[in-house]
């Protein structure tokens, strides 16, 4: 199959290479043109770590001509859906399928308002987190850290799920665990709280731009830090009725790793060498995306469930102090939904938009 990946970072680069690995087609389209200036005819892209090979994907050169594959991944930060979607929206049509990894801030349903004022509905795929991790060594050189071997996802409407999970079969490999709505995909993505959590209390080692592993760093205190944001997490999946994955869960199907704490996961994961580096600078999407795309919605949906999650309220209004910003106005995808009610929402995350005539 022929596939568009709408992103150009170590994500979508390495996206890329494990669909040519699997005989699939894939076509990166950066926005900017920048992660993509290194490309040009014939260049290789050399990937390690957990996939060892060279590629030479396509590249698109504007949102029409990504938009001439079938199946369109968006892999990008979050901070960017917005303007690729807009980009995209005037070229899709019904053949197309969308998916996102991961699904941030209900960009699903950004995407399944704009084309239901066109009189379009497309199947929408919603991964809980991405399918691989990747650092960029290079602009032609990516290191792959690991491949997760489960994936929660969900589609939007979700009377289309079965054909998004044989999709992404298809492309990815039997790795995906189909649940109810995007709802619950968008409480079972754990690395917002987890980068909040890690980054707030190693800030001072980021702002310096210090060598520090990240696993290593996940002390005894950070880690509680980290358990009682999952609780809040739980709290708020539990009073919308929905089950999901708990960080101990979590780190048993991505890791393979268990622990009686999560300072115990995280030390035997840096035990076994899995220690990748922390971010050097402030302008982490560790912060950047995963607080106002991830978090402030989590927060919108612990008070529509009248959840308190002072932990999360906290965190993000410390953030916000430290950065001398207002990471609620730094999300440009909830504004355009309005989801404030709680009928509405249960509505929307079920079916999507209704399809205009």
């Amino acid at each position: 199959m022929q596939v568009g990946i709408a992103g150009a970072g170590a994500i979508a680069m390495g996206y890329a290479s494990f669909l040519l690995s699997r005989g699939h087609g894939a076509t990166l389209w950066s926005p900017s043109g920048q992660s993509t200036a290194s490309f040009g005819e014939g260049t290789a892209l050399e990937v390690t770590g957990a996939l060892e090979a060279e590629f030479c994907p396509s590249i698109s050169s504007s949102a029409a001509d990504l938009a001439s594959n079938d199946v369109i991944v968006i892999a990008l930060p979050a901070y960017g859906h917005r303007i690729v979607l807009d980009s995209l929206i005037p070229h899709l049509q019904s053949r197309h399928t969308v998916i996102f990894s991961g699904h941030l801030s209900f960009a699903a349903l950004y995407l399944s308002k704009a084309l239901s004022e066109r009189g379009i509905e497309i199947p929408i795929g919603a991964w809980s987190t991405t399918l691989l991790t990747s650092k960029a060594l290079s602009p032609t050189h990516i290191r792959i850290g690991a491949i997760r071997a489960k994936v929660d996802m969900a589609a939007l409407p979700a009377s289309r799920a079965n054909e998004v999970l044989a999709l992404s079969n298809e492309l990815f490999g039997d790795r995906f665990l189909i649940k109810d709505d995007i709802l619950t995909i968008a409480l079972s993505n754990l690395n917002p709280q987890s980068h909040m959590g890690i980054a707030l209390c190693n800030l001072t080692r980021i702002e310096r731009g210090e060598a520090w592993g990240q696993n290593t760093n996940v002390t005894a205190a950070v880690a509680r830090l980290l358990e009682g944001l999952d609780r809040e997490r739980l709290e708020i999946a539990a009073a919308f009725g929905k089950t999901v994955r708990t960080i101990f869960e979590h780190a048993k199907l991505t890791h393979g790793i268990s622990g009686g704490s999560v300072a115990e996961v995280y030390a035997n994961l840096a035990q076994q060498g899995k220690d990748p580096a922390g971010p050097k600078t402030i302008a982490t999407r560790y912060v950047l995306e995963d607080v106002p795309f991830g978090l402030v919605p989590t927060i919108q949906l612990a008070r529509i469930a009248g959840v308190a999650a002072p932990l999360h309220r906290s965190g993000v209004e410390i953030l916000g102090a430290c950065y001398g910003r207002d990471f609620n106005a730094d999300n440009d995808l909830l504004p355009a939904l309005g989801l404030d009610d709680r009928n509405l929402l249960v509505e929307l995350v079920t079916h999507g938009y209704p399809v205009r005539s």
